[in-house]
């Protein structure tokens, strides 16, 4: 029998161009924040995307550094369902919308409020 340790890849989630200048633009009036990718158990079924400023991030979060002005933590218990997920802005008549193109989802409720993973 062997043991399995997760490791994650260098990047858990990447961000589109679109998506950097929309969360750059966001930060720019909360000096000093950051933004925080977690998941909550939510909806039909299974688990909700949760995007927040945060002040820092949080003991064995992953931190990616996406330029001087855009600093992203993902919630260590979030990883497994978010990794290689790419996160992206745009804009859906005259609304923008972040979307996530997350290869780990398996099933999404009818009104795109939750998700599940396989």
């Amino acid at each position: 029998m062997s043991v399995e340790t997760f490791v994650p890849s260098k990047d858990v989630v990447t961000l589109t161009p679109a998506a950097v200048r929309h969360f750059e633009g966001k930060l720019n009036s909360q000096p000093g924040k950051i933004i925080r990718l977690s998941t909550k158990v939510s909806g039909c079924t299974g688990y909700a995307y949760v995007l927040d400023f945060a002040d820092a991030s949080v003991e064995g979060d992953e931190v990616l550094s996406l330029s001087d002005k855009l600093t992203v933590a993902i919630a260590k218990d979030a990883v497994p369902l978010l990794q290689n997920t790419e996160i992206d802005y745009v804009m859906e008549g005259v609304n923008g919308v972040i979307k996530y193109y997350n290869p780990n989802v398996v099933d999404e409720c009818g009104c795109g409020e939750s998700f599940n993973v396989g």
